[in-house]
């Protein structure tokens, strides 16, 4: 596959087939690991998302009448076709977007656990029966399908993001025009692939490649997406909120992070370390649960300080595909730039930089985007580098007296995502699931890592409340309807007082 990376012209695809921006206009893929191109893609406007709408509307009306068993069966297909090219996706993630190997390959299971669990939804999707306060009368609720969903995805989870949505989407009978990340567009584009291959309809999934003020501003405003979903900054959810507004749309937003990871005077050390090390530099740091704060006991902060530099510092950069690498680039240079603008802002706030904060060159490195693993002690809470989402492999010490501390520390800023306490005290932990204002709590593990059976989001800004995954990704993509069928044979007339 990597052999012809560079050399295909891609397209858009618009009710079942593959056709060029309407401008004509393109864009290169590149890997941030080495400068490679990967492909070309439409870079498209407007009109190209205003037919893609059309199409996914049409399309709607036969889709919506798919019995949602059968509309599961076609998940089901798409996570074996998914399953079998997995390591194919992985290698091609690795290239173009990034990530090492093995994190790569846990982005794509993720996306094939996702479409196994929504598949199953098939012969759920339940409502709910209750009982009547009239004889003869049966009560019942059902969820419907919506319309066209507007799925707007970023680039560091580029196959999972997208079966986050697309997968739930489906299978209650609503149609897609799908905006990937331009960062990773061929990731996308094979995404939707693998589903046309596994039998879904002309017309139920489109996409549209391109930037989001052309294609993702267009598909927030048009009249005829009733729902967006969309996972990026809290700028970007802002922006697209009160675009939205006028359509009355379902806005589904996931934003930003600055997730903590206490570490409590009786925790286990080691476990600690190795917990902060995945959380804080896993993915280069480039995840919305990443551990860009860790909050440690005053009597346990020395040594742990010493142990996690010294694991930061053993960890080897490189490209993703290469074997022995722990920490990939990150995407571009824009994201370099501001990586690094935070190590000059820590440093001017007065922390204290213990390792990293340059730009990584030599061996190669320098044709990449390559940031050294970076950790600041002495950090007040108030700093910015504890305050503001980084997207970077960066985190930041900061000391406390005992628990309560901690958690007030963690709570101490606008997101409310992941959150992890390591202790071996059952109530403290307890205390702490309780207290932190959080979508996620870990107990003795790290901020990164979830299950796609249960609810991911956050608190405050880091979403408008809705959830992905699990049952609750259903109330995004359907809307309730109650019915009464009352078999009485006359007319009862409901909430009129009859008493006395």
């Amino acid at each position: 596959m990597t052999a012809v990376l560079g050399m295909e012209r891609f397209r858009n695809y618009v009710g079942g087939e593959w056709v060029e921006a309407a401008n004509g206009e393109t864009f290169e893929s590149t890997s941030p690991a080495n400068g490679e191109t990967i492909g070309t893609f439409p870079k498209s406007g407007a009109d190209d998302v205003d037919r893609a709408v059309e199409a996914a509307k049409a399309a709607f009306e036969d889709w919506r009448l798919v019995p949602a068993p059968r509309r599961g069966e076609i998940l089901f297909r798409f996570a074996q076709l998914l399953a079998e090219r997995k390591d194919e996706v992985a290698e091609l993630m690795s290239r173009e977007m990034g990530k090492v190997l093995a994190e790569a390959g846990g982005d794509v299971q993720e996306a094939i656990d996702m479409s196994l669990y929504m598949a199953g939804e098939g012969r759920r999707l339940s409502g709910q029966t209750t009982p009547s306060e009239l004889r003869d009368k049966f009560n019942m609720s059902v969820r419907m399908p919506i319309g066209v969903v507007g799925v707007i995805t970023p680039w560091n989870f580029p196959i999972a993001i997208p079966s986050w949505k697309i997968a739930p989407a489906l299978v209650c009978g609503n149609t897609i025009v799908f905006k990937p990340a331009t960062d990773t567009p061929l990731l996308g584009q094979r995404f939707v692939e693998l589903l046309d291959e596994a039998g879904l309809p002309k017309g139920v999934l489109n996409v549209v490649h391109g930037g989001g003020g052309a294609v993702g501003d267009r598909l927030v405003r048009h009249p005829d997406v009733p729902v967006i979903t969309l996972t990026g900054s809290r700028e970007t959810g802002v922006q697209v909120l009160r675009n939205a507004a006028e359509g009355l749309k379902h806005v589904h937003l996931e934003l930003g992070g600055k997730n903590a990871i206490i570490v409590l005077d009786d925790a286990d050390l080691d476990l600690a370390v190795e917990g902060i090390v995945w959380s804080a530099f896993g993915t280069s740091g480039q995840r919305c649960t990443a551990a860009s704060r860790v909050i440690v006991h005053e009597a346990v902060y020395e040594p742990l300080q010493r142990r996690l530099v010294a694991a930061a510092e053993k960890l080897r950069l490189g490209p993703g595909w290469e074997p022995g690498t722990d920490v990939g680039p990150v995407i571009n240079a824009r994201a370099l730039e501001k990586i690094h603008s935070y190590t000059e802002i820590g440093t001017g706030e007065g922390a204290k930089l213990l390792t990293g904060g340059e730009v990584a060159t030599g061996n190669g490195l320098e044709h990449g985007f390559y940031y050294r693993p970076t950790i600041f002690g002495d950090v007040d809470p108030g700093m910015r580098v504890a305050q503001e989402e980084i997207f970077g492999p960066t985190t930041a010490l900061i000391r406390v007296r005992d628990a309560g501390e901690a958690i007030r520390v963690a709570n101490g800023v606008r997101y409310g995502l992941s959150s992890s306490i390591f202790t071996r005290n059952v109530n403290t932990a307890f205390r702490a699931m309780r207290d932190l204002q959080a979508g996620i709590t870990y107990i003795n593990a790290g901020t990164i890592g979830a299950e796609v059976h249960l609810p991911f989001g956050g608190t405050k800004d880091t979403g408008n409340g809705h959830r992905e995954a699990g049952q609750a990704a259903l109330d995004v993509f359907t809307e309730w309807k109650s019915i009464y069928v009352d078999y009485s044979g006359k007319l009862q007339k409901a909430q009129i007082d009859t008493a006395g």
